[in-house]
């Protein structure tokens, strides 16, 4: 993420201004929306069901004026508006959404990718990020009501056509093309109904724009955008280097700590963990580990000790439903993963909540247990909180795995 206040809160500024504009039928309540800058170059910007929205570096570098920035906003907050991410997760029985994908950004950083520029970071326990990619006809209509969020806020929606074309040009130069259109196909004609719709439109007071450039500068003075090439290999998109190992897997893992202290995911839950289990920084999910529990190992990371909590698109509103499609979804990436035992009834931070029982082979050598309990959040999408220990260690790991479980507290709005 990038930790610069003035772009931070012009980028806020610009999507607070959309969402003041939206239709108010289209509006959900208990959506919490967020704008956040990501120091990646891809010309790319993503929304996540539920409101939190990204926006890559690069969309700025190639933006000639703010109209085409905010076109891009407008369009992905239509998107959001018009539900397309949660048809796109619930057609493909795929939930793969993670947390952030409701929950926007927990301390920090993105936490799980969707709807645009996601990133398979794949864990020994290979949970993942689904790129959601909208249909033609899904487009077209963020389109349309994007170029009109547009013209309410004070911009000419003929920015956003423009950007397109910015961003089709770039994808013919590239040859693999930007990010976005892997996941925003073009539906035929775009500029000619986009400029169409503009002439059918009365645009509001002109948007007051004099902090475009100076913003521009100040992306300029950061450090070097990292790709997300970069952070598929384990880089931060900071501009330093995420942690890849804590301390050596395979090597003594120290017992928890009868102690604890309080962690914060976003605005969606509280818990406790033993004070000697070090947070990860965020990217596809929330992990806190064990000195040695995390890290490369003969090539590969590996994650062998500790918790994990993220969120998942649910595919039912049935829990047992939502939580076996996640977990068939999960073991399409891990084939030996296997059910250990009956999933039993409880609850999460007082809701009703579901525990699984799985056994997985070991990169420590052989097996390792895994529980992963899950919950439906207000908004219906499925939290979860994994732990992970070898199998010859669970006894030591059992009160502490119990204890960090009774203190989730989920604090999402309702």
């Amino acid at each position: 993420m990038i930790e610069n206040e003035r772009i931070t809160r012009y980028l806020t500024r610009l999507g607070d201004r959309l969402v003041a504009v939206s239709p108010p039928e289209l509006n959900d309540p208990v959506y919490e929306y967020s704008f956040t800058p990501v120091n990646l170059k891809e010309i790319n910007a993503f929304a996540l069901p539920g409101g939190p929205m990204f926006v890559h570096r690069g969309m700025f570098d190639a933006a000639a004026v703010e109209g085409e920035v905010v076109g891009v906003m407008a369009h992905e907050l239509a998107h959001v508006l018009l539900r397309h991410g949660t048809a796109n997760a619930s057609k493909a029985q795929n939930p793969w959404l993670q947390l952030g994908q409701i929950a926007g950004v927990v301390g920090g950083a993105v936490v799980g990718g969707a709807a645009g520029s996601a990133i398979m970071q794949g864990s020994q326990f290979g949970l993942g990020t689904l790129l959601l990619r909208y249909s033609r006809d899904f487009e077209k209509q963020a389109d349309l009501l994007g170029a009109q969020l547009m013209a309410r806020a004070g911009y000419d929606p003929r920015a956003l056509a423009r950007m397109f074309e910015t961003i089709e040009r770039e994808s013919k130069s590239s040859g693999s093309g930007p990010q976005w259109m892997s996941s925003h196909p073009n539906p035929g004609n775009r500029t000619a109904y986009i400029t169409k719709e503009a002439e059918l439109l009365t645009i509001a007071s002109a948007a007051d724009d004099r902090d475009f450039q100076p913003v521009k500068s100040a992306f300029a003075s950061l450090p070097p955008a990292k790709s997300m090439g970069d952070l598929a290999r384990g880089k931060g998109d900071s501009g330093g280097e995420a942690p890849r190992s804590v301390g050596t897997p395979g090597q003594p893992v120290p017992p928890p700590s009868s102690q604890y202290r309080a962690i914060t995911g976003g605005k969606i839950f509280q818990a406790a963990v033993p004070t000697n289990w070090i947070s990860l920084p965020p990217n596809s999910a929330i992990k806190v580990v064990p000195q040695n529990g995390y890290g490369q190992l003969d090539g590969q990371t590996v994650f062998t000790h500790g918790v994990e909590f993220g969120v998942a698109q649910a595919a039912s509103r049935d829990l047992r439903e939502a939580t076996n499609a996640w977990l068939k979804a999960v073991g399409q990436g891990n084939p030996q993963l296997r059910l250990a035992g009956d999933q039993q009834v409880m609850r999460i931070s007082q809701r009703s909540a579901i525990s699984t029982p799985l056994v997985n082979p070991s990169p420590l050598g052989g097996r390792e247990r895994i529980r992963v309990y899950t919950t439906f959040l207000v908004d219906g999408s499925l939290f979860y909180y994994l732990t992970i220990v070898p199998e010859d260690e669970v006894e030591n790991y059992q009160q502490a795995f119990q204890r960090v479980g009774e203190s989730i507290r989920l604090t999402e709005a309702r």
